[in-house]
């Protein structure tokens, strides 16, 4: 890919954002969080054909074949109450598993709350970073990894040849639709959009807390703020930041 491709995309999804390409870098990530302290403006994009320190959930790495992935990273500055962050890294999921079915023509799924199937593979993953103070959300960004030709990690599948751009584009257009509603209707419109691609909503799963805490239930739904509700044995929770693994 390049930078005039990336302006394609961004153009294809009505956006005019600076964008910043590069072959080769530590992470997308990093580099959005610096555009975004020296006050890059919203949908400002950046994006990379290979990472050599790429991040995932709870400090791990995201791992990549040279050219092999779609890696990009989505400065916002959203009027959201902290509480509702998390609906962004829903958000976001759903725009891909939209998009990526349709650039592919695969079933693309999205498992609560950050990874992409197809299958019980995963194809991909979106990572949300934020700066915030006592009293507001200074910036956020959205980082995201789709493999078109599957590392070589257990678990791990690609999507196959397919127009770059039509994909990125169509994320960045189901995702800025989605994000420009009303902030008080932005809830209702994450849990309708994840739930229907979702992998992991009618599934028993197992949910590990960070302190270690395994609650076994039913994935019933999720919540206004993003959490996942699971029917377990002993009555129904709400789990935030839980790993959660499919049982069946």
């Amino acid at each position: 890919m390049t930078a005039l491709e990336l302006e394609q995309a961004q153009a294809r999804a009505g956006l005019t954002a600076p964008v910043h390409w590069h072959e080769v870098t530590g992470s997308t990530n990093a580099l959005a969080a610096e555009l975004a302290e020296a006050g890059a403006p919203e949908f400002t994009l950046v994006g990379a054909g290979h990472q050599t320190a790429g991040r995932g959930r709870r400090g791990r790495t995201w791992q990549d074949l040279a050219g092999g992935s779609l890696m990009t990273s989505l400065v916002l500055r959203p009027t959201l109450p902290v509480t509702d962050l998390g609906l962004l890294t829903l958000l976001a999921g759903a725009a891909w598993a939209e998009a990526a079915s349709a650039a592919s023509g695969l079933e693309v799924r999205c498992k609560w709350p950050n990874d992409l199937l197809i299958g019980e593979e995963k194809v991909g993953g979106v990572l949300a970073e934020s700066s915030l103070t006592d009293t507001e959300v200074r910036w956020v960004v959205i980082g995201s990894g789709v493999n078109l030709v599957a590392p070589e990690i257990e678990g791990a599948v690609g999507m196959g040849a397919v127009d770059r751009v039509a994909l990125l584009a169509g994320f960045l257009t189901r995702f800025r639709q989605a994000y420009g509603v009303p902030p008080a209707r932005l809830a209702a419109e994450v849990v309708a959009r994840w739930s229907k691609v979702s992998a992991s909503l009618g599934r028993l799963v197992a949910a590990v807390g960070v302190d270690g805490e395994r609650r076994e239930g039913l994935a019933v739904s999720i919540d206004r703020s993003g959490r996942l509700v699971l029917d377990t044995p002993s009555g129904t929770v709400a789990v935030a930041s839980d790993e959660i693994e499919h049982l069946r």
